[in-house]
């Protein structure tokens, strides 16, 4: 029981943490800042702490899933699923900060293709969004409310 409430726990704070993050401050931040040459490198080092917070949030919920199917024998295919939305989220975040991010520093520096490297970041962090949900959805559903 422990367990499924600090996956919850995980979940919450790793979507909660996007959709503020990546719908919410970034946005105010450019439209404060008027400037995108200000406000971009700004908003690039909070994409940057959002990659490394989703991994650590990412594996501290591989651990309490491993350890859930561990406390309940074999692993079945909800968990399995479950596993490989939380692996496929840092896949795109590892992608974002170490693939997506340097062609959009370049692309700035350069007059590169801003737009596209920029459009690819996001679509990243939308499927970042959209994974953390799913496992939030997914291990709340599990749970059971405990009787009284």
């Amino acid at each position: 029981m422990r367990s499924q409430r600090l996956g919850i726990l995980l979940a919450a704070l790793w979507w909660g943490g996007i959709t503020g993050l990546s719908f919410l401050a970034v946005p105010v931040l450019f439209a404060q800042l008027g400037s995108p040459a200000m406000a971009g490198p700004v908003a690039a080092k909070l994409f940057s702490l959002q990659c490394y917070a989703g991994l650590v949030l990412g594996a501290g919920l591989l651990m309490v899933l491993r350890r859930g199917n561990e406390q309940g024998g074999r692993p079945d295919g909800p968990t399995l699923t479950t596993l490989g939305i939380v692996l496929f989220a840092m896949l795109l975040a590892l992608m974002q900060e170490f693939g997506v991010a340097p062609h959009i520093v370049t692309a700035r520096a350069s007059g590169g293709n801003l737009r596209l490297w920029h459009g690819v970041g996001t679509a990243m962090v939308v499927g970042q969004w959209l994974c953390a949900g799913m496992v939030l959805w997914r291990l709340s559903r599990s749970a059971t409310p405990s009787p009284r």
